[in-house]
Order: structure tokens, then sequence, then C-alpha cells
């Protein structure tokens, strides 16, 4: 899965190479939410891959692991407030940049899941669909993932009205049935057209 030309960079002068992804662009509640992993070359980990390939069950099990045998890791967000105030695209690249700035070692190199990257002074790159080529940007999206939609899942007590235990925040028909409804709330990001609509 991981690049050849990496590999062997890492191999060669043991370089510290962070992956990183977000989760969370899409839903219309919630936090974005992003992670960096730095992966030793021989980390043994089974299984890492875009975490939307991966079952439930299978992420929950890769999310424990990772955290065990990375050589650092760190899970960051940006808010709701943040995502309005910016627009979701320069808070997702403000939540990979904390999540890289909160690493206890300092990468040397650090590959971004998508097209764009943060502002930072990082050596660095943005690899499309890198959480499927690159092993430490599977594993951050895994990190990403599993953190957001356990978060969801803890919400959905607060507001059981709204469903986000099934849909994790996404606008599915119930959730958007549940807006109509009961109109927006504390979670909602009020610059996304869906939610503006119902705003009273």
């Amino acid at each position: 899965m991981i690049d050849d030309l990496f590999a062997q960079q890492t191999l060669k002068d043991n370089a510290l190479i962070a992956g990183v992804d977000e989760v969370g662009r899409g839903p219309l509640a919630g936090d974005v939410v992003a992670a960096a992993v730095i992966l030793a070359p021989d980390h043994g980990i089974d299984g890492l891959n875009d975490s939307k390939k991966l079952s439930e069950k299978k992420r929950e099990l890769l999310f424990d692991v990772i955290q065990e045998k990375a050589v650092c890791w760190c899970i960051a967000r940006a808010s709701v407030e943040e995502i309005d105030e910016l627009n979701i695209l320069h808070a997702s690249l403000l939540a990979m940049k904390r999540a890289v700035d909160g690493l206890n070692q300092k990468p040397d190199h650090v590959l971004v899941d998508g097209n764009k990257l943060p502002k930072w002074d990082y050596s660095s790159e943005a690899i499309v669909q890198g959480d499927g080529k690159v092993e430490a940007i599977g594993a951050a999206s895994i990190l990403a993932k599993v953190t957001r939609d356990r978060e969801m899942i803890a919400f959905d007590r607060d507001f059981p009205q709204y469903g986000f235990a099934q849909h994790k925040g996404y606008p599915t028909k119930v959730h958007m049935q549940a807006l109509e409804m009961h109109g927006p709330c504390v979670l909602h990001r009020r610059s996304y057209a869906p939610v503006q609509k119902y705003l009273r």
C-alpha cells in the first residue's frame, strides 16, 4: 500500500513520516475531526486502509492497535463554530494542522490525504485518495473516523430526536425529516444551506 519511494526513504534514513486525514466534511452537524499518525517501518499493523472501506468492527479493533503500536499519534478537531466562521475547507485544514502540531515527535515529512495542504512549515505533500495508498494516512483516517463516530453516538443520547447515532450527522432522509420537524440544535452547522433552511 505505502508508496515505494517513501518506504525506501523511511528505511534508508529513518525519517519520521506522518500521515494525516480528516473526517466530517459532509455532515450537517458535529465537529470535523483530524488525526496524524507516524508509523515505524516495521509497525506490524495488518489491515490498514481507508476507514470507509473497513467495517465498523474492524475500525474499532484497529483504533486500539494503532494507538498502541504507532510511534506517535494525535487526534484534533475544528469546532462547529469554527466551521461556520471559516468554512469547512479551512476548518478541515486547521484541524489537520492541529493534529500534526500535537504529535510528540516532529515529523520529517507529512503526507496529507486530498489535494490541499494546510499552511505550515512542514515538508509535506497532498496525495489524492491517500488513505487507500499510504498506510500512515489510512491509520489517521481510522483514528479520526472512530473518534468522530463515537462522539456522534454519544450526542444521540443528548439529542435523540435527530438520530445522530444512526447517520452521524450526514444529510440522510431521517436527518432531514428531523431537521424539518425540530429545527437545528447547537450541534448543527448553521453555515450549511440545508441547515439554514430550518433556522427559526
